[in-house]
């Protein structure tokens, strides 16, 4: 059966470029994200990692562990993590898995036969600190993710976490955010003191409320 929003993320062991590591005890309470790429030494993953590199940062805001994932053997990996740290000016910390098994790949679903019977395609989990699957997005070999975007999911999925609120389209942080229409009005009010602005009767907004 493929893996669903809410369902529980796969636990598994397996050899990385940081040693031999079990998913479950890597994340501890962190969040994690965890995608694949088809393959090393090719030039859209190569930017992929560059660019999760240079986000070390931010994921680290966030409370966020990262691991990448390939069927390429450990070694291969090894010496593409240099190409990345030259040709993108980064410094690659994250673990990168080898999965020759492929059963990181085929618990997670990441190998679509109709679009290549041997690789990954470009798939990312978003699992939370309950080990539960959150957020869930693949693209095409050929398209490379929007890492920023993933940031902002993430934000929203921390934030929608502990609050009685969810996010409009195009929402960033430090925006307006919509509350919840299990509140009434008057249970709205009591619980968003910095005001809940009423556009219908389903459709209200309050400031962020974690600001």
């Amino acid at each position: 059966m493929s893996l669903r929003l809410g369902d529980i993320a796969p636990d598994f062991t397996a050899e990385t470029t940081s040693g031999r590591i079990n998913f479950y005890e890597f994340l501890g309470n962190s969040w994690g994200v965890l995608f694949s790429h088809p393959a090393d030494f090719t030039p859209v993953c190569t930017t992929e990692l560059g660019k999760t590199a240079l986000l070390k940062d931010e994921f680290d805001k966030r409370n966020v562990k990262v691991l990448a994932v390939s069927v390429d053997p450990l070694e291969k990996h090894k010496g593409w993590v240099k190409d990345i740290n030259e040709t993108q000016n980064t410094d690659v910390q994250f673990p990168i898995i080898a999965d020759e098994d492929r059963k990181v790949a085929t618990a997670y679903g990441m190998i679509h036969p109709n679009a290549s019977e041997n690789f990954t395609v470009r798939s990312l989990f978003v699992i939370g600190p309950d080990k539960k699957v959150k957020l869930m997005i693949t693209y095409p070999a050929s398209t490379g993710r929007n890492f920023n975007e993933v940031l902002r999911v993430i934000d929203s999925l921390q934030l929608t976490a502990n609050y009685s609120v969810s996010t409009p389209a195009d929402w960033k942080p430090t925006e307006d955010v919509i509350v919840s229409t299990a509140l009434s009005n008057e249970d709205a009010e009591k619980k968003f003191p910095k005001g809940v602005k009423v556009v219908k009767p389903y459709l209200r907004y309050t400031p962020q409320p974690d600001l």
